[in-house]
């Protein structure tokens, strides 16, 4: 597999690829910085992974690369270590190459899905509970996020029983519920109590919605008053679920804020040093375009 840059270079691995906006987030903080250093998006099929790490060990220019669907399990093999939180969430979407081609694993999407959250995690809250819906790998991270940040969960996906799997692996303490996904799909008339001091999200933690993907069917009157709907689907930006919520007088939070923000963690394993997080407002403007 031939190298296409002679310097320092980072890249994205996926299968598509195409539809990859980690190019243009590490290049846009790459200029505002001065690193002389390139990053850009390879095609690598599942069959190809262990050939590409393989070839990548050996390159001292390759810094690591983020690695997207459907890779964050299958490249573990690869690995000769898994940090925390990736160990823990059994997903990497991150490798870095250390020292003498030795090949790191990390998972920085936990951080960068809190990270629009923080300020609101700050507050004192005397319950908090998250619906999530889907049971992929993002959802393992997420998961293992708001488990940490005291959260009840409700846990939905098409097999319910793989969602109930999912929850005691990762979250094995919590009396947290697993769910069918089609049971918020249809309106409910549930008589919500008092949220007065409760923090309530609303997670799409699937592909549904996605350009080219099914819509998410969700029901509003499943989220308690004063819930935030969050969605991490990023193409495009402004999704159904997102529209819907703040028509119904919803909080919400783009997928944007989560991949800019895992792409923050990452770009500092790579280079060495932080994103100019400053520019962001300028980021998304470049990404939305």
């Amino acid at each position: 597999m031939t190298v296409p840059f002679s310097g320092p270079y980072a890249e994205v691995i996926g299968d598509p690829i195409a539809q990859s906006k980690s190019p243009a987030i590490h290049g846009f903080w790459l200029e505002k910085l001065g690193i002389a250093a390139d990053y850009h998006a390879t095609l690598v099929k599942p069959d190809g992974i262990g050939d590409y790490l393989a070839s990548r060990r050996t390159d001292p220019a390759w810094r690591g690369c983020n690695v997207t669907m459907p890779h964050k399990q299958l490249v573990q093999p690869s690995l000769d270590a898994i940090e925390e939180p990736a160990a823990a969430i059994g997903a990497v979407n991150t490798i870095r190459r250390d020292g003498d081609g030795v090949l790191t694993g990390h998972n920085t999407d936990a951080e960068g899905f809190l990270e629009p959250l923080r300020p609101l995690l700050a507050r004192q809250h005397y319950f908090r509970m998250a619906r999530i819906l889907g049971t992929g790998g993002a959802a393992r991270a997420i998961v293992t996020a708001l488990a940490g940040e005291g959260f009840i969960l409700v846990l939905a996906g098409r097999d319910p029983a793989k969602a109930r799997a999912l929850l005691d692996e990762l979250a094995p303490n919590g009396e947290h519920h697993a769910v069918d996904l089609a049971h918020f799909a249809s309106p409910t008339d549930f008589a919500f109590d008092d949220r007065e001091g409760c923090c309530d999200l609303i997670v799409n933690a699937s592909p549904l919605g996605m350009r080219g993907q099914p819509p998410l069917a969700f029901d509003w009157s499943h989220a308690p008053p004063g819930s935030i709907a969050y969605d991490i689907v990023t193409d495009p930006v402004e999704t159904a679920f997102l529209t819907n919520a703040r028509a119904a007088g919803f909080a919400t939070i783009d997928g944007l804020a989560m991949l800019i923000g895992q792409a923050a963690a990452a770009f500092e394993l790579f280079f060495g040093q932080p994103a100019p997080r400053e520019h962001d407002a300028d980021l998304r403007a470049l990404l939305t375009r």
